[in-house]
């Protein structure tokens, strides 16, 4: 695979690839535990509205969709390398059809590289996917791949080499580096951009038995094409004093500085905080702050608890953030991770545990991370209050995932930067915007080899300063069947209800699909 930009770089492209050749080189003599698994999945699908539109222009259509894939997985003592792509090719039964795309690709890459140990690590990740340009109409992310309806392909990637240095029992540190780069469609008016990074983080050691601090130092300069360079600068300190073997209060003092176009007030100050730590036990956790930094009053929560049959989890934020970095480094709670840590008791062996959570994902048709729909194009800076609860059960004989998620972003910089996105009318469309989804997903185990799956998405997106609202609804109802070791079929009803006042038009899609999966 190779990724190509034109845009300009702090770095020589070599330097900025050197870290990655290096850890790869230095990886390669290590024996690895290699597990590489293509798969290839053919469906034939009906659908009454192929490309989304409303009702006086929607078509249908009879869709075959060829999907070839590759799973690669590989541990030693020096790497750790996970990653899996997807292409999918579609051929429709009706000729010209507008709106609709002939193939799409999705992939994912992360990896973990011990250059030297106990010294120098490098961390990397790629991965490209379709998303959603607008809150404001169909969402990319959850129901129809054909239609190219507010639809884009956003590709990423990341190398970040670091130092790590353990001062006795006084403390430990990271230096660490980072280049990334965020690239869309020519098409979609969105920014490509590259970001380099440079960040410290100091923990106190052993050393300090009942007061522990943390300090973290951290700069970023994004490059933007369209829109020229911005900078963020930020400095915390971290306090925390036990007070028991489950109990600390925390407190932390910073400082943040961020050079964009703003639209007014500041664009820096201060920053405090002051809350608790809980730790009841190695199941569960809680952790709460209140405190201000320069534009208001915040507070964090971070909350978790497991037990055999069930994973929670809750939290919410209060940042300044872009679109691009959380493409790069999203917010988002991943569904595998929740799911490993659900079936952890069940499953012990861990490459047996990811095929099994990969499964539940494709087969429940649940999206990468579980509150995906937050993120929109935008180029601008913003300030983000998100909040987010998850659960996921498994029982004997079926298994649930639960989500939800309500956020509200507020534009900081000038809305001169999505005149490209969104258009002279809309200009004030992202200035404040409200989102609210719930997602939820059932599987019953109707034997060994079938199952019934059933899940329902619900998104709402409101523009505070327009008074614009979007909708969509998306149930699926499907049955699985296990022919073999390696071929599974299903059969799967969806219908996707959305109206949009943006573009002041609704459209409903009703489809039966079936899909015949072989794992090579």
């Amino acid at each position: 695979m190779t990724i190509t930009t034109a845009k300009r770089s702090r770095l020589p492209r070599p330097l900025c690839l050197a870290p990655m050749a290096a850890a790869l080189l230095a990886a390669l003599p290590a024996h690895a535990e290699l597990t590489v698994t293509p798969t290839f999945s053919l469906s034939e699908t009906y659908t009454d509205n192929v490309n989304l539109r409303s009702d006086a222009s929607k078509r249908s259509s009879f869709v075959t969709e060829a999907v070839p894939g590759i799973n690669v997985l590989a541990k030693s003592s020096r790497v750790e390398f996970s990653a899996n792509a997807r292409l999918y090719y579609f051929n429709y039964s009706e000729d010209d059809v507008p709106g609709v795309r002939n193939s799409q690709h999705q992939y994912d890459a992360n990896g973990r590289f011990n250059v030297v140990d106990q010294l120098f690590y490098v961390d990397a990740s790629a991965g490209a996917s379709a998303r959603s340009i607008s809150a404001f109409g169909p969402i990319a992310e959850n129901g129809n791949r054909y239609s190219d309806e507010n639809k884009t392909d956003v590709k990423t990637w990341r190398v970040s080499p670091y130092l790590t240095h353990r001062f006795g029992n006084f403390a430990s540190g990271i230096l660490r580096y980072s280049h990334d780069s965020v690239d869309t469609d020519s098409g979609s008016m969105f920014g490509d951009s590259t970001a380099d990074g440079i960040s410290l983080d100091v923990v106190s050691g052993t050393g300090f038995r009942n007061v522990g601090w943390n300090v973290r130092l951290s700069r970023q300069d994004v490059d933007n094409e369209r829109f020229g360079d911005t900078s963020s600068q930020n400095a915390l300190l971290g306090l925390n004093y036990r007070l028991g073997s489950t109990l600390a209060l925390t407190a932390t003092a910073g400082y943040d500085k961020y050079d964009y176009q703003a639209l007014g007030g500041r664009t820096s100050g201060a920053s405090w905080s002051g809350g608790f730590a809980w730790t009841p036990s190695p199941r569960t956790s809680l952790q709460m702050s209140v405190g201000r930094h320069y534009l208001g009053n915040t507070g964090t929560l971070a909350a978790l608890h497991r037990s055999r049959h069930s994973v929670w989890r809750m939290g919410y934020s209060d940042t300044v953030t872009t679109s691009r970095s959380q493409f790069t480094l999203p917010a988002a709670i991943d569904t595998a991770s929740m799911l490993d840590s659900l079936f952890a008791a069940s499953i012990p062996d861990p490459v047996l545990r990811r095929q099994a959570v990969e499964g539940y994902i494709r087969a429940a048709g649940l999206p990468a991370t579980l509150a995906d729909n937050i993120n929109y194009l935008t180029n601008r800076y913003m300030r983000q209050k998100l909040f987010q609860a998850s659960s996921a059960f498994n029982w004997r004989h079926s298994s649930a995932v639960l989500s939800a998620y309500a956020s509200e972003r507020t534009a900081l910089s000038s809305a001169e930067s999505d005149s490209g996105l969104l258009g002279s009318q809309l200009r004030a469309l992202n200035d404040s915007v409200r989102q609210l989804g719930v997602t939820a997903a059932y599987n019953y185990r109707l034997s060994a080899r079938s199952s019934a799956l059933a899940s329902l998405s619900v998104t709402r997106a409101r523009s505070l300063d327009t008074d614009l609202e979007s909708k969509q609804n998306t149930l699926r109802l499907g049955m699985t069947h296990r022919f073999g070791r390696s071929v599974r079929g299903s059969l799967e009803v969806r219908r996707v209800v959305g109206d949009s006042e943006v573009s002041r038009r609704d459209y409903t899609e009703n489809a039966v699909a079936a899909t015949l999966t072989v794992q090579l």
